[in-house]
Parts: C-alpha cells; structure tokens; sequence
C-alpha cells in the first residue's frame, strides 16, 4: 500500500465528516489536493503544549489524544479527537501557541495542511471562514454542555453520556443489539475526562453491568443497551 495516500475506509471517514461533508464539492476538492498523509503509531507526539501552530488536521483513522499536565506532572487525558474530525485552526486563526499536548492513540492516519496552505485556502474560500466559524461555535457549545454536566448531573449520567458519545464514534455493532467500543480506552483515563476518580467510576460501571447496560472487559466497553444508557443518562 502507498503509505501516501489513503485507504478507502481512511478517505471515506474524512469525507463522511458531519463537518466536511457539508462543505462545497470545490472546497473539498481544495484541501483534500493540499493535504499529505501521515502514519502515526501508538502514542506518536503530534505536537505539544505552547509550541507555535504550523499545521491544521484532519483524522482519517485512530484518534488523537488531546491532554494536558497536572502540577503533580500527571499527564491528563481531556478529549479525543475521532475519525472524520478536523483540528489544530484556532491557533492558526489567533497566532498563539498550542494550548495542550496532542499524540497518537493507537494507529493513527492524519490528513495534514500546512499553515501557508490553510492561509491560502482561507484566502480562496470565504465558505471556509464561514464553515469554520460554525465548528467553533459548536465546539463553544459543546464546550459549555460540558461545564453544566460537570455541575449539575450526577456521575452515572455523565459516565452514561460519555459512553453513548464513545459508541456513537467508535462502535462496532456485534449483532442486533451489542455495540462494541472500538477505542482501547483505561477507566483512568474515562475518569478524567469525567472530571471523576477511577474508583468511582469503576463503581459505577459495575452499576451498569448489573443492569444489563454494558459489558466491561479489559480495555474495551461493550453496549449493551442503548436505551438502558439513555436513561441514565437523562436522569
């Protein structure tokens, strides 16, 4: 295989992208033609925090693990980047410095715009500001969901919501009703995205297996039921 150029299942989750599929056949045409590909393995640094912006990016395949360091020095997961998600713009559009540490989280494709590029293209495409600019202020959005989460709903339905949000990016269906998580993800690192210790977690994840909700197994989550989840989940 051209390690230069995408597999079919690589290309068809960028151009599947809730965001890029929106765009104008011509712009699309613009940035795919600007981009490289590039292979990342388990826990390749992308780039770190407070280095100067060079490159906007879009994940083909894998994930991208977004964190940052805790006083202790503890490296704290905050997000993931999933397949069809593009990032890296905002330090491109204000000038300052990568704000957290991005690497690689199992094998890794990315499509990969160089500054001058992204410049250009903004230049060329005033339906890419305006594209943009909806991105940002979903992110906004979800940002602030994510604030209220954190103060006013107990950790099960955080947790609950979390996983639905996983399933929904990195299932796999296993027959009519199971859904297998597809990102090795440790219940450390769902605490943190929770805000949440591991213990209370795992407790409440053993709650969840009793009721039929999930599975879990050594690494992996396994949905059981989506609407046993979405009622944690709203409570």
């Amino acid at each position: 295989m051209n390690s230069t150029v995408l597999t079919a299942s690589e290309r068809s989750s960028i151009e599947a992208g809730s965001w890029f599929s929106k765009l104008s056949p011509a712009l699309r045409t613009d940035i795919l033609s600007r981009a490289t590909v590039r292979r990342l393995g388990d826990d390749a640094l992308l780039s770190c925090r407070g280095e100067p912006a060079e490159e906007w990016c879009g994940v083909a395949k894998g994930a991208v693990r977004i964190s940052s360091v805790s006083l202790s020095g503890k490296q704290i997961t905050l997000t993931y980047v999933e397949p069809g998600t593009w990032f890296g713009d905002i330090s491109l559009f204000d000038g300052l410095p990568r704000t957290h540490d991005a690497t690689a989280h199992g094998d890794t494709t990315l499509l990969v715009i160089r500054k001058p590029d992204f410049k250009d293209l903004l230049s060329r495409h005033a339906e890419l500001y305006e594209a943009l600019l909806r991105l940002n202020c979903r992110r906004l959005r979800l940002m602030f969901d994510v604030v209220e989460d954190l103060n006013t709903r107990p950790l099960a339905s955080r947790l609950a919501k979390q996983i639905l949000l996983l399933a929904r990016s990195y299932g796999v269906p296993q027959g009519e009703e199971e859904i297998r998580i597809g990102l090795q993800l440790a219940q450390e690192d769902l605490a943190q995205m929770l805000g949440a210790s591991r213990q209370r977690v795992n407790q409440e994840l053993k709650g969840f297996e009793r009721d039929g909700a999930v599975r879990v197994e050594p690494t992996r989550l396994v949905v059981l039921s989506k609407d046993k989840l979405l009622a944690i989940a709203s409570k």
